[in-house]
Order: structure tokens, then sequence, then C-alpha cells
């Protein structure tokens, strides 16, 4: 043990210190420390989790790279045809790092009641669907299973299932224009059964999408078996998203276009990315505040500690030497602070992520209830940061020691 810690030791074991002057500044200190680390680890896991959420609520719906055909279609339909047979189909193992590839169409359409009546988009998709990108959206109902080709099960999101009043199996009557459609031809009528019902809470998407079999687009566009709207691409880590798009894109025929949900929905995504300039601000000010406290702390240890100082330099002991007594005693103190700002932070953090006690309003953030997204890395990187930093922000102030002389020191009342 070396003599610097061994005195620190001695000073944070001591029962003099309870009573002091400094007393309650210290526990402010730590009050302090505790409080920042809380408010640090509930910004970047409620941020971060935001952030995640609404990704995945987008891929979900598109995936991570659509490739279609080149056309002046800004609708949400698929009006041309695209085939289904192509070389990245259905693996596409010329780009690393894409895990699946799938088929899909869509294709405007109305619902009706008999008392009301509401837009929608028909999603197709066919059995290469992978419905875990979706399963945990599903609230009511199964999903549904498009093996037989006269099944006309779908699944319809929870608001349009409360704005029309239907339910788990009901018939939702559905009407679709006609392909090349002229004022005497009748639309296309579907009659489709209700399996389950979903709520995703990205209501941008739950107000227009129901999904059904691929097979109903293809029947009433007049397509092929081997015709599709598009494809939707996944990709094992969003944030190559940009590189892995250009791949893709250059792997593509050139009849083929990719795009990036990143590039399709761009005012999502740069909102998002406000979310990483607010955390850092507020790690800064919180990691600032939680200094300040520490150096008062410090400061006051030093003063109260005045007589100490004059005997350790009159037996010879350096400057540096003295400071780093200071510095270790900072060092129990903030690591006490750290350890019941990460008690009560990851303890709030589990309360919200099993019990939802903070709501958010779907129509501003995407989500019906605060994300949490808790990281091992985070938190340690969190913890690690916060005590280098006000180590060297103590650095300066503790230099005070130097300026003590032992002949006043000693005599210091």
């Amino acid at each position: 043990m070396n003599f610097e810690y061994f005195i620190a030791k001695r000073l944070i074991k001591g029962k003099e210190h309870k009573s002091s002057i400094s007393s309650a500044i210290i526990k402010i200190a730590i009050f302090a420390i505790a409080i920042g680390m809380v408010m640090m680890l509930i910004t970047v896991a409620t941020g971060v989790g935001l952030q995640h959420k609404i990704r995945e609520k987008v891929e979900a719906f598109n995936g991570h790279v659509l490739v279609s055909g080149y056309d002046n279609n800004n609708s949400l339909e698929s009006l041309i045809p695209i085939r289904k047979e192509q070389d990245f189909y259905p693996y596409f193992d010329e780009v690393e790092g894409v895990v699946h590839v799938q088929a899909v169409a869509t294709k405007l359409g109305v619902i009706r009641t008999a008392n009301d009546f509401e837009g929608i988009v028909l999603k197709g998709v066919g059995d290469d669907y992978n419905w875990e990108y979706f399963r945990e959206y599903l609230v009511e109902g199964e999903l549904p299973d498009f093996t037989d080709p006269r099944n006309k099960e779908i699944i319809i999101s929870d608001y349009t299932a409360n704005r029309l009043g239907l339910k788990v199996g009901d018939k939702a009557t559905t009407f679709f224009l006609k392909k090349n459609t002229t004022s005497n031809s009748k639309a296309n009528i579907r009659a489709f059964e209700i399996v389950g019902i979903y709520n995703s809470g990205f209501q941008e998407f739950d107000e227009k999408f129901i999904i059904a079999d691929i097979r109903h687009i293809q029947k009433m566009n007049k397509w092929g078996v081997d015709e599709i709207g598009n494809f939707e691409i996944f990709i094992d880590n969003f944030d190559d998203i940009d590189i892995k798009g250009e791949e893709i894109y250059r792997t593509i025929p050139s009849t083929l276009q990719a795009q990036t949900i990143a590039m399709k929905y761009g005012s999502v995504f740069e909102w998002l990315k406000l979310f990483d300039l607010n955390i850092v601000g507020i790690i800064g000010i919180i990691i600032l505040v939680a200094g300040i406290n520490m150096i008062t702390a410090l400061l006051v240890m030093i003063l109260e500690r005045t007589q100490m100082i004059g005997i350790l330099k009159s037996l010879g002991t350096s400057d540096w030497s003295i400071r780093k007594i200071f510095l270790y005693n900072a060092s129990y103190l903030i690591l006490i602070g750290l350890f019941w700002g990460n008690f009560i932070g990851i303890g709030l953090l589990l309360l919200q992520e099993y019990y939802g006690a903070i709501s958010l309003n779907p129509e501003t953030y995407y989500v019906n209830k605060a994300p949490v997204y808790i990281d091992i890395g985070f938190v340690f990187l969190l913890n690690i940061g916060t005590m280098l930093l006000c180590l060297i922000m103590l650095l300066l102030p503790s230099y005070v020691v130097a300026k003590i002389t032992p002949s006043k020191a000693i005599r210091f009342q």
C-alpha cells in the first residue's frame, strides 16, 4: 500500500470528519454525482431507446433498402411491376451483411362498412415474408397463413379497426380501382377476413397499411406470378445502411433502383440525429455541475486539513504526494456517488422497461411509451467518463496545496 493511499484511507475512515464543516458539503457533492448519473443514464437510455424503436418500426414496414423499377410514381402504390426472378433473390450473397430479401407489392384501396369508409394501402406479401420483424406489434388475433392461394386473410391496424368498428373475425369489404380503368368499369371488390390486429404506434403506417396475400394484387393488376412491386432488403447492422445501400445499388441490374429508408424517410431520421446532439449537451452540462460540486468539496477538505498539510510538508512530503491524498479522497466520494446513481438510475429504467410508467404521444414521438435501451457498454463508458472528467477538473484546484507553507499551516486554527 503506497503512502498517499494509506493516508487517504485513514482520512476516509476517520470519525472526526463526520461532524466537521465539510461533512454537509461532501454529502451535497455525493448527491450531485448520484443525481447526475441518474439523469445521464435516463437521458442516454431513453434517447437511444427512442432512436432504436422508431428505426425498428420503419424497418418492419419497409426493410432497410428498397429495390424497385424506375418510374415517376410518388404514391404508395406499385404501378410498374418488376421480375421476381433476379440473381440476388432469394439470397443476396453478393453483398455481405444482407440477411433477408422479400418480395412485396402495394395497392391503394378503400375499406367500406355500412356506416363509414377508410382509405388504405394493401401490402401484398408472400411466403418469403419475415414475420419476425412484425410479430411484436400484433395485439389481437394471429398472423395470416398465405399457403392457400384462395386465402383471404388479412391483418389490419388497431387504428383502422377502431375507426371502422371492426374486430377479429369480421369481413372487410375492400374496393380497388381496376388497372387502366374507365368511367364505365367497375372496381375490384375483395371481401377479406380479419384474422389479426396490429399496433406499431407509428401512426403514419398504422393509418394506412393492411397486409394480405400478394396474389390478390397480382390478380387485380393482371400481373404474372413472377411479377412484383419491389423487394425489401434487410441488413444486419443499421449503422452500415448508407454503405450497404451503395453496394446493393452497384450490384443490382441497371433497370432497377435502390433506396434506403434513411433516404425515403429523411425527415424522420434527421429528427432522430438531433437526439445525439441533445444527449451530448445534457451529459456535458451534468458533468460540469457535478465537477463544480466536487471542486467545492475538495477545496473545503483542503482548508479543513491545513494543519495536516503543514505537518506532512515539514516531514518532507512533496506537494504532489499531498495532492494525491486529496485526489484519492475525492475519488472515493465520486465512486460513492456513482454507485448510488447507477443503483437508482438502472432501477428506474428497469421499472420503465417492464411497467411503462411514462407514456408518450404517438403522434409526436411515434411510440406509446418511453422506450428504454440499456447497454452495459454505455453504462461503463458513462461511469468511466464521469470519473475521469471529474478527476481532471480536480487537478487544478488541488494545486492550492502548493500554496500552503508549513510554518503558517501548523499555526493555522
